[in-house]
């Protein structure tokens, strides 16, 4: 039997699975990453923790079928800012310096005046995310960087990569970026398939420009296309699939799972995906709604072309750590420590 490789990292964890060419989930694992909050409103992780938990838990899924029977590898993952510095080491994005700690997680809202400070520009970009760009986006986490954290990080950047990015890039050893990501998140232009330079002249970040904008990304696909020659040799050693096997464009988590619910099938669910609205359920909630056609709606992110399915728009709302509330709630319950002693004791 022939299979698909999928590798989803969330907020605290890590998942793989097998997938049959059918849709047949197989064999799964998870294991968990690390999240430091060193000072409130501030979430930091490590890529390297990060990747080491991917590489477990391809090892856990795909050690009892033979390499030839993987024939590709999808990715998605939270939209965090993965900092790496010229020679590709991780690169500190911790006012405190630990240099392991080079990921501002997606729900980090330590740029909260800077995203304040691009709005007030009232730039056209802004159109594509409801007016108004949120400080968990990755522009304002740059400029934070940039001028909060000039020397130990900026000054030595060289690659930001969305982290469903740089997870491709590990496999791949390419640094082709992901439509989805940088639309949804980078403010990147989906339809002239290129950065806005007067926006990032006007918000301080013009010199990302250099290299053709190599740090944040020079080579655009979407979501479902090949990513270079595939899996490197290096990262075929340690997870133990076979060189080239395909690599699929990443996606940010919850637009992947839009994905996966356009291909719902039950009684009482519309075929046409534009009657639909997905609800992801993860940290937080997403609401996704797809549509033919360009629609703006104040308040709500995108339309965003393209970053899902070819020739198609993506709106998305939702509710910020709604299901962090949720686990809050539970675990905090004075009837959680008893149900949790009878679940572990099959009473």
């Amino acid at each position: 039997m022939d299979y698909l490789l999928s590798v989803d990292v969330g907020t605290s964890s890590v998942r793989a699975a097998l997938v049959s060419a059918r849709g047949k989930v197989g064999p799964i694992a998870v294991s968990p990453i690390q999240v430091w909050s060193p000072q409130p409103h501030f979430y930091q992780q490590s890529s390297e923790d990060i990747w080491q938990s991917v590489c477990k838990v391809v090892r856990d899924v795909t050690k009892a079928v033979n390499p030839d029977q993987i024939k590709g590898v999808g990715v998605d993952a939270t939209c965090s800012l993965v900092a790496l510095d010229s020679k590709h080491e991780p690169l500190t994005i911790s006012p405190n310096g630990e240099t392991n700690q080079n990921v501002i997680l997606w729900m980090d809202h330590r740029a909260v005046d800077e995203a304040t400070f691009i709005n007030n520009t009232g730039h056209s970009v802004l159109d594509n995310v409801g007016g108004k760009i949120s400080p968990e986006m990755e522009t304002p986490k740059l400029l934070w960087l940039k001028t909060q954290l000039t020397e130990s990080c900026w000054n030595k950047a060289g690659l930001f990569f969305d982290l469903p990015d740089f997870l491709s890039w590990k496999l791949t050893g390419d640094e082709t970026r992901s439509l989805c990501s940088l639309v949804c998140k980078w403010t990147y232009d989906a339809h002239k398939r290129c950065w806005n330079e007067n926006f990032f002249e006007k918000i301080g970040l013009i010199d990302l420009k250099q290299n053709q904008w190599r740090a944040i990304g020079t080579n655009v696909k979407n979501p479902g296309q090949s990513i270079g020659n595939g899996v490197s040799s290096e990262v075929s050693q340690q997870l133990g699939l076979n060189p080239r096997t395909p690599v699929s464009v990443s996606m940010i988590d919850a637009h992947a799972g839009a994905l996966a619910l356009l291909a719902t099938n039950a009684p009482g669910i519309a075929k046409d995906f534009e009657s639909r609205l997905g609800m992801i359920c993860g940290t937080s909630t997403c609401h996704m709604a797809m549509a033919r056609t360009q629609v703006r709606v104040p308040g709500i992110w995108g339309p965003y072309y393209e970053v899902i399915l070819a020739n198609t728009y993506l709106l998305e709302g939702g509710q910020s750590s709604a299901g962090k509330l949720l686990e809050h709630i539970i675990d905090t319950h004075p009837a959680t420590a008893s149900i949790k002693i009878k679940l572990n004791t099959k009473e």
